[in-house]
């Protein structure tokens, strides 16, 4: 049975985000006659009116009945029982896995999904293609060298730059391992990290602790060998109403993005919210005020951007802090905070390239030791590193500044200490199981293998930090205080300022003024223009005239470099608002100012009221000219 792309698609889930997501999938695949339904009594309805639905794809969890309810009753009914039904759930354990197919589910697929992996089932449901075999392993490799070809996953995120460094460091022939050739393999979310750790296709992978658990659960020949890192995750809310109001308030009845339900950010997401008197889950539970939604991590920013029921996310940094750069998202803490020094991603390697190839296992465990060693030593030189490495395609316009920030914030990301710590793991899966319902016990002294990391930290003199649960009710409050006494500074006259580089010097502009932040992009040229008009772009299908800050103060015009961006100001023009692109050297980050640290232009001596300097800024920690957005760009507005 081939697959028809004609052929009408019954697509079943409760969150409008997501299912304009798997929509969009569907219509990249060519799949265009679709029929929505918000649960499964709606998926019901449904049926009884389209008898020519050929498939169901259908979330788990969902209120009034669920996708699981929904496949049973179908599996029950003679005119449904043989109709291809598919399930995606964000809850992606193998135990709930068994479930679906024991009721009789044709494909399981755990979300977010990408527009491949959705292809690939589809085809693997209607025979197309074989189903591929976890238990089916592929064997590891030698490269023509002699050593083991080493292939290795993650994703593109700041917990996975120990490996970025490595990589960097063989390319520049700082350090040549003896024993293997090293292949990154960057994949687009969790899913397919998990399903290549699974099936062999990998031979290690940086992954959250909670599904490599959950993997060797249900026997999966892995082991854990290292952390990736500690700490370095950072909890965002919607800058849409999150500047006003309780905390408590603006959460309930929201939806709340994960990277993934099996991991540490689920689990600190649920202490966070429950701290503030919430009960976060998922669609379909009882008593349910705060709904867990897992996104893919690149994907977040952009979703939490369309508007106010989003109200945030957990995520791992390099994202975080970018959607604050872009006035997105609203800082409510770094994960260290609430569990200082907690692992999060580790590394895990199948167990037939540990008893092949310890030697290998070894050299590379040491190498990554290293490689954390010099993050912590070089972080300026590391976030160089970071943006080619996590954004080799400028999919997701990192900024150096940026990275520079995440790797040095006191409470981020740790990588100098990277001993699996046993007792960190339990205290894991213990929450995660006794308080949340989720995951599964294992014995973790089989999982974990110290050997490796033993030899390397004592050969590296590396320090091991203990961890520590902070009193969540005490976080909770000085959260709450630190949010309110923002609110405070941005209430007053100095309010906030995006900084911004030009040359060696640094320039701010109220924060008020600035819509986002993006790449640079095509400038269409606009003839009969001042020197400082670059042109229009185009930017999801508005025009927008750009204006080269350097050339506008007159300063010498250079070429634009990986850090150049466009800041797209929002500026009043009488009785209306226009928007401007404006390009500047990089963009480094949102600065809380208070009045008493301004002096005003009149005092400067620039005595016209029309000067483009709104003021000069000075604290303990540095200087910038702040700049008059309406003045410095009054006029240059296509309406």
């Amino acid at each position: 049975m081939s697959v028809d792309y004609e052929m009408k698609i019954l697509l079943v889930e409760d969150s409008d985000t997501t299912l304009k997501m798997e929509v969009k999938i569907l219509n990249q695949l060519g799949f265009n006659s679709i029929v929505e339904a918000e649960d499964g009594n709606a998926a019901i309805r449904k049926l009884g009116h389209h008898d020519d639905i050929r498939l169901i794809i259908s979330d788990w969890n969902m209120p009034d009945m669920g996708g699981y309810d929904l496949l049973l009753w179908m599996r029950d009914q003679q005119r449904w029982k043989d109709l291809p039904f598919i399930m995606a759930t964000a809850q992606a354990e193998k135990r709930q896995t068994r479930k679906a197919v024991e009721a009789g589910v044709n494909g399981f697929i755990t979300k977010p999904f990408s527009p491949l992996e959705l292809k690939g089932l589809i085809e693997e449901v209607f025979g197309e293609k074989p189903a591929e075999d976890p238990a089916e392993s592929k064997s590891p490799r030698k490269a023509s060298s002699g050593k083991l070809y080493l292939r290795v996953a993650h994703i593109q995120i700041t917990d996975h730059l120990i490996l970025g460094i490595l990589k960097h460091r063989i390319a520049e022939k700082t350090v040549n391992p003896e024993h293997f050739e090293l292949e990154t393999q960057c994949m687009s979310s969790w899913n397919p990290v998990q399903r290549a750790l699974e099936t062999g296709t990998i031979d290690a992978a940086f992954v959250l602790a909670p599904i490599a658990m959950d993997l060797f659960s249900v026997g999966v020949p892995i082991k854990l060998v290292l952390f990736a890192h500690k700490n370095g995750s950072i909890c965002i809310a919607n800058r849409q109403g999150a500047e006003s109001g309780s905390l408590q308030e603006f959460f309930k009845d929201k939806v709340f993005f994960l990277p993934h339900m099996l991991s540490v950010h689920h689990m600190l997401s649920t202490m966070f919210l429950r701290g503030l008197g919430l009960r976060p889950g998922v669609a379909g539970q009882m008593d349910v005020d705060v709904f867990f939604e897992v996104v893919a991590p690149i994907k977040m920013t952009e979703f939490l951007a369309e508007g106010p029921e989003a109200s945030g996310y957990t995520v791992a940094e390099p994202l975080g802090t970018k959607a604050i750069a872009s006035q997105i998202g609203h800082l409510m803490f770094h994960s260290g905070e609430l569990w200082q020094n907690h692992p999060c991603c580790v590394v895990a390697v199948r167990d037939e390239l540990i008893r092949q190839y310890p030697e290998a296992v070894q050299e590379l465990v040491t190498m990554l030791v290293e490689c954390g060693q010099f993050i912590a030593k070089y972080p300026d030189k590391a976030a160089y590193i970071a943006v080619e490495f996590l954004d080799p395609r400028k999919n997701l316009n990192l900024q150096v500044p940026v990275l520079k920030k995440v790797l040095s914030e006191p409470a981020g990301i740790k990588t100098d200490d990277l001993f699996p710590v046993i007792e960190d793991l339990e205290r894991i899966q213990r929450y995660m199981v006794e308080h949340m319902g989720i995951g599964s016990l294992i014995d973790l002294e089989r999982f974990v293998d110290t050997r490796f990391a033993q030899r390397a930290c004592d050969k590296t003199h590396s320090r091991q930090r203990s961890s520590k649960m902070h009193n969540l009710s005490r976080v909770v409050s000085r959260i709450v205080k630190r949010l309110d006494k923002e609110r405070e500074t941005t209430s007053r006259k100095g309010g906030r300022h995006l900084i911004f580089g030009l040359g060696n010097q640094k320039y701010g502009i109220d924060i008020v003024s600035v819509k986002e932040i993006i790449g640079m992009m095509p400038i269409r040229s606009v003839p009969q223009t001042p020197p400082f008009m670059k042109g229009v772009i185009n930017l999801r299908g508005k025009v927008i005239p750009v204006v080269d800050l350097r050339v506008k103060l007159g300063l010498e015009e250079l070429d634009y470099t990986d850090q150049t961006c466009i800041i797209i100001a929002e500026i009043k023009e009488k009785h209306a608002t226009a928007q401007v692109g404006v390009v500047v050297d990089s963009v480094s980050e949102v600065l809380s100012l208070k009045a008493e640290d301004i002096e005003e232009p009149l005092l400067l001596g620039l005595r016209s009221r029309a000067h483009v300097v709104a003021g000069i800024a000075k604290t303990d920690i540095g200087t910038w000219v702040l700049l008059d957005t309406n003045r410095l760009l009054g006029g240059q507005a296509v309406k």
